[in-house]
């Protein structure tokens, strides 16, 4: 099987970004490819579904219609994981459409914590994280969530979500969005000693595990982290760790039995299954079937493994 040309014979969200990560295309020929996204395909259907508000199902983090007193419900079709697909998709920041829905973000879009606008973000450092990655990559100002993450980094190096409830020791989960929201503000000019300090302890914090072992005795601490997702949402797994040390380009070698878990499980044609869907009520589909080939784990483990090979 042509790996690529299935690849290719998919939605503007990915062919743009096989046409930069595993073809080197010019970057006319990328760019032309990546405007599609805001006016076609899974780009265009999220975009349509923003109301005047600023709002996605009618809510900031949950939609509106969830029931609050189902602390762990899920649902990712409110506001702040519709913007977070909105940078997978690769939505160019410079198109108008991108920038009348962020602007109807700043404008009206607050948490559902204490009314803080959308882009000071709250109190979780798992929401916090994602919200600061979608400021850099939109342009927005994250410094009093950038603050937030730092001052609020536990002993062991890293973060955790329940940290308010008496949590005493790091999640992966939490780390790993914190330290891809601290890099992404560093890469949108967002750097300070502090930030990179915190960002290179959550690093280590991932990088003494392995990306999914205990540290106490080398046991895989939750065997969904070993299984390929994708969206990602708020939740860690191997692919999700190494492509952050892929944006990071810190190779090293704690590194190498992860990058071996993720190589392990390509097809015989060279394609990479969907393992683990996050359950929870959706806005629309990106094209994936469980256990099926997937063209997202395909591209992202690609990309990863072309990274790592490369040393």
């Amino acid at each position: 099987m042509d790996v690529t040309a299935w690849l290719l014979d998919s939605d503007p969200a990915i062919r743009w970004q096989v046409l930069r990560d595993v073809l080197d295309a010019p970057p006319d020929e990328v760019a032309a490819e990546r405007s599609r996204v805001a006016t076609e395909g899974w780009g265009a259907r999220l975009l349509a579904e923003q109301a005047d508000d600023g709002l996605w199902d009618g809510g900031t983090y949950r939609p509106g219609w969830a029931d609050e007193r189902r602390p762990f419900f899920d649902a990712w079709t409110a506001t702040h994981f519709s913007l977070q697909q909105l940078t997978e998709l690769g939505l160019d920041p410079s198109a108008p459409q991108a920038r009348r829905a962020v602007d109807l973000v700043r404008a009206h879009v607050r948490w559902e914590h204490a009314g803080e606008p959308y882009f000071d973000g709250e109190t979780e450092p798992c929401i916090n994280g994602v919200a600061l990655a979608v400021a850099a990559y939109f342009g927005q100002r994250g410094d009093r969530i950038a603050d937030t993450l730092v001052g609020s980094r536990l002993h062991d190096g890293g973060w955790n979500c329940w940290a308010e409830s008496g949590a005493a020791v790091s999640s992966f989960h939490s780390t790993v969005c914190t330290v891809e929201g601290l890099l992404a503000w560093e890469h949108a000019g967002g750097s300070s000693d502090a930030v990179a300090d915190a960002r290179r302890t959550g690093e280590e914090y991932l990088l003494e595990r392995g990306l999914y072992r205990r540290l106490s005795d080398g046991t895989v601490a939750d065997p969904r982290m070993t299984m390929l997702s994708f969206p990602v949402r708020w939740f860690h797994d191997v692919l999700r760790g190494l492509d952050h040390f892929r944006v990071a380009d810190r190779r090293d070698p704690r590194l190498a039995d992860a990058v071996a878990l993720v190589r392990s499980k390509a097809d015989a044609d060279g394609r990479w299954p969907l393992e683990n869907v996050h359950e929870g009520p959706t806005l629309f589909g990106f094209g994936d079937t469980e256990g099926e080939p997937s063209r997202w784990l395909t591209l992202r483990a690609l990309r990863v493994l072309r990274w790592w090979d490369a040393a």
